[in-house]
């Protein structure tokens, strides 16, 4: 499995404030983005993986409102996920 509990653990701890901290926009986005990482290598050797298409385009969506709410609520914050993540708007 490419996600275990182990795993989250490691990217909550990193990114939230604990590794038990699973509730902040720093978390979460760093989740969405390491399965979106996994969900787009899948899709490079399986091209007509529909429905994996669809959750990945979801996925996609689920990080973009909450990096906008991120703006929202504090730009330093934003700026400091973003570059630490390596996503481009």
């Amino acid at each position: 499995m490419y996600l275990d509990s182990q795993k989250k653990e490691e990217i909550f701890a990193k990114y939230g404030k604990s590794n038990t901290d699973t509730g902040s926009p720093e978390a979460q986005i760093a989740l969405f983005s390491y399965r979106i990482s996994h969900l787009t290598g899948h899709l490079k050797s399986n091209h007509k993986d529909y429905n994996t298409e669809r959750a990945l385009k979801m996925l996609v969506g689920k990080r973009r409102r909450l990096l906008d709410y991120l703006i929202e609520v504090d730009i330093n914050r934003y700026r400091a996920i973003i570059k630490e993540l390596g996503i481009r708007k």
